[in-house]
This record gives structure tokens, sequence and C-alpha cells, in this order.
């Protein structure tokens, strides 16, 4: 008698690959990288594109729109199927799902199919609720992220995340899509109000304590080069951190997230319960900058840094104005930012912490009386602009 079979073991492997393109001026008639970068794999056809544009980028540079209809119709292989939808901007644009919707109805009247393309320019809300939009019509449509502030030029375009927040919580939900392309353009950055230019840097300085000593030195060296808008050492911080997250992300053997190690997310449980509780009033990367300091002061108490290292990160985030301390870390649903967390890495709890300068452990429980001590440290040592 045959035996029948009840299983069928099945293995799917997909090569995701793109470009992340550093250059100036990009919509200028002299740069080839928009054009090349819609046209590499097709050259020889005309391609839709639509484009999505943060409204706080439009108003900073009211000639952009322009210069983007300028530029496509000059392209042979461009056809802007719409004059460029401007999107409202910052965080709050997360928490509005009518937005998705119109986006969505956007990629319908337009046509935009799985060979168009859809551009989204702006920071990293904006770059997260578009992605997440364009991941669903046809079950994704290509994207080119054009990431105008440091934090998204450094950190939240590189990766194959989108998402929106949702029932109070941050990034609830999401997709995993990988663009088709970054392009960085290192114009944008020169508008940025100062909140926003400083902001972006504690995503390098995350990276640079668990990944790369030499990394957090050059921050520790610059400072006062990267308060005072130096853009030179801007771009090397940009590169190199986006450099590292790459590498991350490709080597790390879970680009999806199915484990329950996030390394990047760092400093991250505080970061986003700080964010919900203020409203986004606070900045991701300001928040992040207090997840670091309260994170960093714990991994001082466990022996994972000594004395001199805390002293070294917390005076950099200093150093480079970082509010340390803000009322809302007072509130008694602050440490449930750590329950929230643990929810979200799927049931068990992995904090990465960092080990010296340069290296790092996961710990999958954490005292919450030492976090208590710690909010009150820097409320007594840097109750500054936070207050």
């Amino acid at each position: 008698m045959m035996q029948i079979q009840n299983t069928i073991h099945q293995k799917i492997q997909v090569t995701l690959e793109f470009p992340v393109h550093f250059t100036q001026n990009l919509f200028a008639e002299n740069n080839k990288t928009f054009e090349q970068c819609v046209s590499f794999k097709e050259p020889k056809k005309q391609h839709k594109v639509l484009f999505f544009i943060d409204e706080n980028v439009s108003s900073t540079h009211p000639d952009l729109i322009d210069s983007i209809k300028t530029y496509c119709q000059k392209c042979g292989s461009i056809n802007l199927v719409s004059n460029p939808i401007v999107v409202p901007g910052g965080e709050v644009v997360k928490n509005n799902t009518s937005i998705v919707e119109s986006i969505h109805k956007y990629t319908d009247k337009f046509k935009i199919c799985r060979h168009s393309f859809a551009v989204v320019i702006g920071g990293g809300a904006v770059l997260d609720m578009v992605g997440f939009a364009c991941a669903t019509p046809h079950r994704g449509v290509r994207l080119i992220r054009i990431p105008t502030t440091v934090l998204s030029q450094n950190d939240s375009a590189m990766g194959v995340k989108n998402a929106i927040n949702a029932f109070n919580k941050k990034n609830f939900l999401g997709t995993f899509c990988a663009p088709y392309a970054v392009i960085n353009d290192r114009e944008f950055l020169k508008t940025l109000c100062f909140r926003d230019w400083i902001s972006g840097i504690s995503e390098a300085i995350k990276v640079a304590l668990i990944k790369d000593k030499p990394f957090f030195e050059f921050i520790q060296k610059h400072t006062d080069l990267l308060v005072n808008r130096d853009i030179i050492a801007m771009e090397k911080l940009i590169f190199r951190c986006a450099e590292i997250h790459l590498q991350h992300i490709r080597c790390s053997g879970d680009a999806f997230e199915l484990g329950y190690s996030r390394p990047l997310d760092f400093g991250h449980w505080a970061a986003h319960k700080l964010e919900s509780l203020s409203a986004y009033n606070i900045r991701h990367g300001e928040a992040v900058a207090v997840g670091i300091a309260i994170d960093s002061y714990y991994a001082e108490k466990k022996g994972f840094i000594n004395k001199v290292q805390l002293q070294d990160i917390l005076q950099v985030l200093h150093s480079l104005r970082f509010p340390l301390y803000y009322k809302e870390m007072q509130d008694p649903d602050f440490i449930n930012g750590l329950e929230e967390f643990r929810e979200h890495l799927g049931g068990i709890l992995c904090i990465t912490l960092p080990v010296g300068i340069g290296k790092k452990i996961e710990v999958n429980e954490i005292e919450h009386d030492m976090i208590f001590e710690a909010i009150d440290y820097l409320r007594e040592n840097y109750n500054g602009n936070g207050q």
C-alpha cells in the first residue's frame, strides 16, 4: 500500500540588492544620478514616476518641485505622471492612516504598477509612511528613497523596514520591503534646523558604541565641528554610519528580524516610549540619545563599561547639546517601555548594551531599580533643555 506523505518542505531564497548613492544637487541638469537610477535595469524603456514630498522639505526648498519637473521633462526615460504630491511631514504623519489611504488612491489613479516608480523625498517619518503605503499596492511598487535629514540619510533610509504608528505604539504596523534605491543628497542637509542637524548623530553614536570604537573616537574628536555644522565632518559621519547599518543588515543573518536580537535598537526601548509619552514632540534622535544615556548608565552599573567610558559617552552626548532628561521620564508609564519592547521583539526581552567601546552584549533581564537610578542621575546632572 502506498504511503501518503503529508508534508512538503519548501525553501525559497530571495536576494535583495539596492544601491545607496551619495551626491549633491540631485536635480541639477548635469546630475545624471536619478535618471541612471531609474533606467539602469531597463535603459530603453520610459518609466512612470510619481513623487511624494515632505511638506517641510517643500517649504524650505521652494524651487524643488519646479526643478523636479524640469529635470524629468529633459529625461526621455522618465514619464512624470503628475506634479509632485506634497504630504505632511514629521512624526505625526505616521499617526494618520488616511494619508496612507491617499497614497493608495494616487497609485491607483496614476496606474503605478510594479514596474513603475514611487519616489519619496523627506525625513525618516515620511519615508517610513510612504514606504509602508507603497509596499501594499500590487504587493509592492518600486520605491526610491531620497532622505533629507541626517537621521534618515545615515539610518532609517538604509534598511528594509517601513512602518506607521498605531494604538499609541511606535511602528506597530509595518512591512519589510527593500527600496529600489536610496539617494543621499547633501544639499538637503544645509537647510535643516539645528535640532534636526544634531538629532541624527545619536544613531551614529549608537552604532559606534556597539560596533566601531574608532568611529566613536571620530565623533568624540569632532563634536565642535559637528555642532558648528561642518558639512565635511557630517558627510563622513553619515557615510560611515550608513555603511555600518548596511553591513549589519547584510551580514547579521536576520535582515527581517525573525529572531529576538536587535543590536541596531540599542537605546530604543526608552526612546520609543519617550517619543510616545511626549506625543512625538521629542524627535526620534533626541529620544535615542536619552536611551543611549540610560542604557550606558545601566551597563556601567552591571560592569560592562567602566566609569571613564560612561563619562565619555555622556560627555559626547552633552557636547552635542542633546538634552538627556525630560519630564516624561518621570511618568509611571515610562518603565512600561520595556514590556512594550519585549512585545515588539516577539515575546522575549533582548536588550543590547555596550561592552567597553565598540562591542556589545545582550541581556534578557533589566533591573527596574537601576533604570530609575539612571533617570535620577540624568535629572540631577543633565537637567537642561529637556525639562
